[in-house]
């Protein structure tokens, strides 16, 4: 693997003084993104670091806040993974497919046709495009899949759905410029990861009771024994001389795997659960390896 330094920074500072680009955020919805979070989780980020690494990459909201100077991202979701490079590669061919979907982005018969859709048989820039008008239409921004690996999320119903703004696609697409965006598993991305890098893991979470289980990011749901898993991860990255963040629930089990690092408690808001007595602020885990 060669990862190849581009001091997106600089180019970025002189490119948003030109067209007045904002600061890139996150162009999907994703349940567990972070970008409710990023004012507290801010003072534990490493103050330097060499390459950035995020191998459950969601919605990258800490990737779009940091803006490192070298970074590899991936995820195991395919979707995910094209929409990210068609964003990164074609943001004006990507803006242009979404256009041909915004007059029919509140028909629910449209919605679910669109959804039957299989995705392997589009192009890379339709597939994209489909992937955020499900994401921007679908119930709470949800992704969510069956055994098959099909989408399975219903019609979200909303008054009057936005699918982009044309800024935020190229401010993100600036941000990825030159960045390695890779389909893996978690395991694989972090072989690479050596002494003085940054690794920040946001695996799905470990549920907080019997009915909040939702893993269904992927057809291979993430169950207890992955949680294991990850931990023994963790150790050999922290073995490497790496320095390791990792965000989970806060449960007696991940207090258990990863006993003897820094944990620190935030609060997060979680407003998918059906129940509404359940939606509020709950305690989560950062959890490090450094000071």
């Amino acid at each position: 693997m060669r990862l190849e330094k581009v001091p997106v920074t600089r180019e970025f500072g002189d490119l948003r003084s030109d067209t007045r680009l904002p600061w890139p955020t996150p162009f999907l919805k994703w349940a567990g993104g972070k970008t409710q979070l990023l004012k507290l989780m801010e003072p534990f980020f490493p103050d330097s670091f060499d390459t950035y690494f995020e191998p459950f990459l969601g919605g990258g909201a800490v990737f779009f806040r940091l803006r490192p100077a070298m970074a590899m991202l991936s995820d195991s979701n395919p979707e995910l993974v094209n929409v990210f490079r068609v964003v990164r590669d074609d943001p004006e061919g990507l803006m242009y497919a979404l256009d041909r979907y915004h007059t029919r982005r509140r028909e629910k018969a449209y919605y679910y046709r669109t959804r039957k859709l299989n995705p392997s048989t589009l192009g890379a820039v339709e597939r994209a495009a489909r992937t955020i008008f499900l994401n921007k239409t679908c119930y709470n921004g949800l992704y969510r899949v069956n055994e098959k690996g099909e989408f399975n999320v219903p019609f979200g119903r909303y008054k009057n759905p936005t699918l982009y703004t044309r800024d935020k696609i190229l401010a993100c697409s600036l941000a990825l410029r030159g960045r390695m965006i890779d389909l893996a598993d978690y395991r694989e991305t972090c072989r690479y990861p050596k002494r003085g890098d940054f690794v920040y893991l946001d695996p799905p979470y470990q549920p907080v009771s019997a009915t909040a289980n939702f893993t269904a990011y992927t057809k291979d749901a993430f169950g207890e024994a992955d949680q294991e898993r990850l931990a023994e991860v963790f150790r050999d990255l922290d073995g490497r001389g790496c320095k390791v963040m990792l965000s989970n629930s806060a449960t007696p089990l991940i207090t258990k795997l990863y006993q003897g690092y820094q944990f620190e408690t935030v609060k997060a808001m979680r407003p998918i659960s059906s129940n509404g007595l359940t939606r509020g602020h709950v305690d989560e885990f950062l959890i490090m390896n450094y000071p």
